[in-house]
């Protein structure tokens, strides 16, 4: 079951973010061969880490919830919120090392029934580089998305928004971030 995992940085942990980075970066290692999706998300110029994002396929909520609490920036205390939650993952490629946007949302729970790759179209947008579902551990009911976009901040918003709307079943407000592939090069 993949879970979306993101932990947002607190202000001013740049410092104690490189004191962890290898824990981290080993901590992840072990589980390397079930990282769907890993890397940080940026400040807007890219030049500051403001969190860490993974999509990992564990065996259970349980699971999710011990791999986000064992992670060494949270165990270190860097990371002023966590969200777990449960992933359908719509569409994957691979991202490169480029800088992309991450865009995410969240909206009151609505059925998932037809929530699935077709939503995407038949020919998806090839700037959308990931997209997933996050839904119950039911996976009865959508509640939020995620999606990596190759584009600047507003035009990535732009390209998910349709979706989104459509699964919520109204408007809703996404949040875009710079990010990038994580871990070891």
């Amino acid at each position: 079951m993949p879970f979306y995992v993101y932990g947002q940085d607190r202000p001013g942990v740049d410092a104690e973010l490189l004191d962890l980075t290898e824990t981290h970066w080993s901590y992840m290692d072990s589980f390397a061969d079930r990282l769907i999706l890993r890397g940080p998300t940026l400040s807007g110029d890219g030049t500051e880490h403001t969190g860490s994002v993974h999509v990992v396929d564990l065996p259970d909520r349980a699971s999710a919830d011990r791999f986000a609490t064992q992670e060494p920036y949270w165990r270190g205390g860097l990371c002023q919120d966590l969200t777990t939650a449960r992933a359908v993952v719509l569409l994957q490629r691979d991202p490169g090392e480029d800088l992309f946007t991450l865009v995410t949302g969240q909206w009151s729970a609505q059925p998932a029934d037809g929530a699935g790759p077709h939503l995407l179209g038949d020919d998806p947008d090839s700037r959308l580089i990931f997209v997933a579902l996050l839904v119950d551990d039911h996976q009865s009911h959508s509640t939020g998305i995620v999606a990596v976009a190759d584009a600047v901040p507003d035009g990535a918003r732009s390209i998910v928004q349709p979706f989104a709307d459509r699964l919520a079943d109204g408007p809703v407000a996404l949040t875009a971030q710079r990010w990038c592939r994580g871990g070891r090069r």
